[in-house]
Protein backbone atom coordinates (compact mmCIF):
# COMPACT_ATOMS: atom_id res chain seq x y z
CA UNK A 1 0.00 0.00 0.00
CA UNK A 2 2.75 2.28 0.41
CA UNK A 3 4.71 1.86 -2.48
CA UNK A 4 1.29 2.73 -4.40
CA UNK A 5 0.70 6.02 -2.42
CA UNK A 6 4.58 6.55 -3.20
CA UNK A 7 3.77 6.64 -6.72
CA UNK A 8 0.44 7.88 -6.71
CA UNK A 9 2.46 11.42 -5.24
CA UNK A 10 5.66 11.01 -7.27
CA UNK A 11 3.00 11.53 -10.21
CA UNK A 12 1.52 14.83 -8.57
CA UNK A 13 4.68 16.41 -8.17
CA UNK A 14 6.75 15.87 -11.27
CA UNK A 15 4.53 17.44 -13.99
CA UNK A 16 4.87 20.72 -11.34
CA UNK A 17 9.01 20.32 -11.26
CA UNK A 18 9.07 19.62 -14.58
CA UNK A 19 6.56 22.64 -15.32
CA UNK A 20 8.91 24.97 -12.71
CA UNK A 21 12.16 24.71 -14.98
CA UNK A 22 11.89 28.04 -17.14
CA UNK A 23 15.00 26.97 -19.40
CA UNK A 24 15.82 23.45 -21.33
CA UNK A 25 19.16 23.56 -19.79
CA UNK A 26 18.57 25.34 -16.70
CA UNK A 27 17.74 24.10 -12.58
CA UNK A 28 14.70 22.40 -11.62
CA UNK A 29 14.08 24.48 -8.83
CA UNK A 30 16.16 27.24 -7.41
CA UNK A 31 15.97 29.57 -4.57
CA UNK A 32 17.09 32.28 -6.47
CA UNK A 33 15.55 35.07 -8.61
CA UNK A 34 16.08 34.72 -12.17
CA UNK A 35 17.70 38.66 -11.64
CA UNK A 36 19.81 37.06 -8.91
CA UNK A 37 21.16 34.44 -10.60
CA UNK A 38 22.17 36.59 -13.69
CA UNK A 39 23.62 39.52 -11.45
CA UNK A 40 27.30 38.58 -11.59
CA UNK A 41 30.64 38.86 -12.88
CA UNK A 42 30.83 35.87 -15.99
CA UNK A 43 33.94 34.47 -17.68
CA UNK A 44 33.61 32.57 -20.89
CA UNK A 45 34.18 28.90 -19.90
CA UNK A 46 33.42 27.82 -23.85
CA UNK A 47 32.63 29.90 -27.19
CA UNK A 48 31.01 28.70 -30.11
CA UNK A 49 30.51 30.20 -33.64
CA UNK A 50 28.26 28.34 -35.41
CA UNK A 51 28.74 25.34 -33.86
CA UNK A 52 32.74 25.25 -33.97
CA UNK A 53 35.11 26.18 -30.61
CA UNK A 54 36.73 29.60 -30.65
CA UNK A 55 36.60 29.58 -26.91
CA UNK A 56 40.78 30.56 -27.22
CA UNK A 57 40.12 33.81 -29.17
CA UNK A 58 38.03 35.08 -26.05
CA UNK A 59 39.35 33.54 -22.75
CA UNK A 60 39.80 36.74 -21.45
CA UNK A 61 36.33 38.55 -21.94
CA UNK A 62 33.68 39.25 -19.37
CA UNK A 63 30.52 40.16 -18.49
CA UNK A 64 28.87 41.94 -15.57
CA UNK A 65 25.49 42.17 -15.06
CA UNK A 66 23.67 44.32 -11.82
CA UNK A 67 20.76 43.68 -9.78
CA UNK A 68 19.29 47.41 -11.13
CA UNK A 69 20.13 46.45 -14.78
CA UNK A 70 23.65 47.57 -15.70
CA UNK A 71 25.34 45.57 -18.66
CA UNK A 72 29.18 46.21 -19.06
CA UNK A 73 31.53 44.00 -20.80
CA UNK A 74 35.56 44.03 -21.00
CA UNK A 75 37.84 42.06 -23.69
CA UNK A 76 41.44 43.07 -23.34
CA UNK A 77 41.63 47.12 -24.15
CA UNK A 78 37.64 46.80 -25.73
CA UNK A 79 34.50 47.66 -23.05
CA UNK A 80 31.56 48.62 -23.39
CA UNK A 81 28.33 49.12 -21.25
CA UNK A 82 24.55 49.27 -21.31
CA UNK A 83 21.63 48.16 -19.57
CA UNK A 84 19.79 44.72 -19.44
CA UNK A 85 16.29 43.72 -18.96
CA UNK A 86 14.65 40.33 -19.61
CA UNK A 87 11.48 39.98 -22.05
CA UNK A 88 9.90 37.21 -23.36
CA UNK A 89 8.56 36.00 -20.75
CA UNK A 90 11.91 35.77 -19.17
CA UNK A 91 13.24 33.63 -21.92
CA UNK A 92 15.49 36.03 -23.19
CA UNK A 93 17.64 38.99 -21.79
CA UNK A 94 17.67 42.48 -23.91
CA UNK A 95 21.17 44.57 -24.12
CA UNK A 96 20.81 48.07 -24.64
CA UNK A 97 23.90 50.07 -25.56
CA UNK A 98 24.90 53.04 -24.20
CA UNK A 99 29.08 52.57 -24.58
CA UNK A 100 30.46 51.16 -27.97
CA UNK A 101 27.68 48.25 -27.11
CA UNK A 102 24.69 47.50 -29.86
CA UNK A 103 21.11 46.25 -29.22
CA UNK A 104 21.33 42.34 -28.72
CA UNK A 105 18.77 39.80 -27.46
CA UNK A 106 20.39 36.95 -25.69
CA UNK A 107 18.64 33.71 -26.10
CA UNK A 108 18.75 32.11 -22.33
CA UNK A 109 19.71 28.22 -22.64
CA UNK A 110 20.80 27.58 -18.56
CA UNK A 111 20.84 30.19 -16.19
CA UNK A 112 21.43 28.73 -13.22
CA UNK A 113 23.96 30.27 -9.58
CA UNK A 114 27.36 29.30 -11.45
CA UNK A 115 26.65 29.01 -15.25
CA UNK A 116 24.77 31.31 -17.81
CA UNK A 117 24.38 29.94 -21.20
CA UNK A 118 22.96 32.28 -24.04
CA UNK A 119 23.16 32.33 -27.95
CA UNK A 120 22.36 35.21 -29.79
CA UNK A 121 22.74 35.82 -33.51
CA UNK A 122 24.61 38.07 -35.65
CA UNK A 123 23.25 38.10 -38.97
CA UNK A 124 23.05 34.26 -39.81
CA UNK A 125 26.12 33.80 -37.77
CA UNK A 126 24.93 31.72 -34.11
CA UNK A 127 27.25 32.92 -31.41
CA UNK A 128 27.10 30.73 -28.42
CA UNK A 129 28.45 31.52 -24.77
CA UNK A 130 28.39 29.15 -21.78
CA UNK A 131 29.83 31.44 -18.89
CA UNK A 132 30.85 30.68 -15.77
CA UNK A 133 30.91 32.93 -12.40
CA UNK A 134 34.26 35.05 -11.88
Amino acid sequence: MKSVMIIIVMAMILPVMQSCQKYKDGPMISFNSRTERVANTWKVDNYKLNGSDYTSLVTNYTETYTKGGGYSYVWGILSGSGTWKFQNNDAEILITGTDNQSTVTLFIQKLEEKQFWYYYMDGSDKKEFHMIQQ
